[in-house]
């Protein structure tokens, strides 16, 4: 058994998958392989922050001062024009400052006699004007290799005019549900069986994320069945999920078949709870197998706590960014056994003093119900055993932000 420091380091040093390229409408969610640069400056001139009137400064030293007004610009316009002294140019929002102009002047601070304008009031060079590469030089770098691409920095994408980009693939993920017990969600079910409900719960999780599901499959507690589908599953898919089955009870054939497929145990049986008996293996062309234990709450720790990070790592996100962490006050006070690291069920709530984390109290690892009213998970060092309320804390967002 490791510690939960050491299975971590483990998987931050997995590498990326292949890369690919992409339309940019297709890219969304995926990480970069590459570097995003400015093709040119931004913004290309020099332009209007506001609608308003350019004019040069020096002509309203002494207002007020009526000026002729020479034309107009609006926003996306070719047409040139200059300001000489004595005249102004009407200028939409993001039009191009005319020739002459070293200034903008706010509609509201203007009077429209026609066909001129009258300015009670000064004005300063360079006021309301939005200078050329303000934002960034062309060559700049605008996103580095890595990055995920959300909304924002797909519009950045956009502007540099990077209509294809070319991004790390996703894996693809094969989920493998095992137990005797288990039936499918809508069956009807004895007093001694179970509804699947890990398969249903990791498949909207990966979703979710955007990561593709190409199997799903119960299998019963069959060591050559599960060699088999194994065996179907290695040639599809980039990861592996398997539930249940990974203890070492006399029916616990996970370990077994992994090994029969020829994958490298790279450890099994992590220092945590729940979820202690977590299992991590590897195949060629980095594909990776993961059995997690078969109770939800046990199953959803080392999903979010260990695969996760790991199919992001395989997605090209920065090591430094596949886990993020947030650090909160705990609303009550917190007791562990010690030992090991316990993840402590948690939601976030609106405290007197902000933004807080309030402990769930479980009935062991199979209380599911109290995981649906989770948003995550108290992260508790094995060298601590109490933490009063009050105390500063490190959660771990599992619930998805839509």
């Amino acid at each position: 058994m490791i510690k939960t420091t050491e299975a971590s380091a483990i998987l931050l040093r997995v590498p990326p998958l292949g890369a690919e390229k992409k339309p940019l409408s297709e890219a969304l969610g995926h990480a970069l392989a590459e570097n995003i640069h400015a093709d040119r400056d931004l913004p290309p001139a020099e332009r209007s922050a506001m609608d308003g009137f350019a004019v040069r400064s020096a002509d309203l030293i002494t207002p007020p001062r009526e000026l002729k007004l020479a034309g107009e610009l609006a926003s996306g316009s070719a047409v040139r024009l200059a300001v000489t002294p004595g005249t102004c140019v009407r200028i939409m929002t993001g039009a191009n400052i005319p020739q002459g102009a070293d200034t903008v002047v706010m509609v509201k601070k203007a009077d429209d006699l026609g066909d001129r304008i009258r300015f009670s009031s000064k004005a300063s060079s360079g006021e309301n004007i939005i200078h050329k590469a303000e934002d960034a030089r062309r060559g700049e770098l605008l996103l580095a290799q890595g990055a995920l691409l959300g909304p924002l920095q797909m519009g950045v994408c956009a502007a540099v005019g990077r209509g294809k980009v070319i991004v790390y693939r996703r894996p693809r993920i094969a989920l493998i549900c095992t137990g005797e017990e288990l039936r499918d969600t809508d069956a009807a079910v004895e007093p001694h069986e179970l509804r699947n409900s890990n398969g249903p719960t990791l498949y909207a999780a990966l979703t979710t994320m955007g990561f593709p599901v190409v199997g799903q499959k119960i299998v019963r507690d069959s060591l050559d069945e599960l060699v088999a589908q194994l065996a179907i599953f290695s040639a599809l898919a980039d990861v592996i999920i398997l539930t249940g089955g990974v203890s070492k009870g006399k029916f616990d054939f996970v370990r077994a078949a992994v090994e029969s497929i020829g994958a490298t145990i790279r450890f099994h049986g992590v220092a945590m709870k729940p979820g202690k008996p977590l299992l991590c293996a590897t195949l060629e062309n980095n594909r990776f197998i993961f059995g997690l234990p078969g109770n939800p709450l046990a199953a959803m720790t080392g999903f979010y706590e260990f695969v996760v990070p790991t199919l992001r790592r395989l997605s090209g996100i920065q090591a430094s960014e596949i886990k993020p962490s947030f650090f909160l006050a705990t609303s009550s006070r917190i007791t562990t056994k010690g030992g090991r690291t316990h993840f402590v069920l948690a939601r976030l709530e609106n405290g007197i003093s902000g933004l807080c984390v309030s402990p769930l109290a479980t009935r062991g690892s199979s209380d599911f119900v109290s995981g649906g009213r989770s948003d995550g998970a108290i992260v508790i060092p094995p060298e601590i055993r109490e933490v009063e309320a009050g105390t500063i804390v490190e959660f771990h967002l599992w619930k998805p932000l839509f």
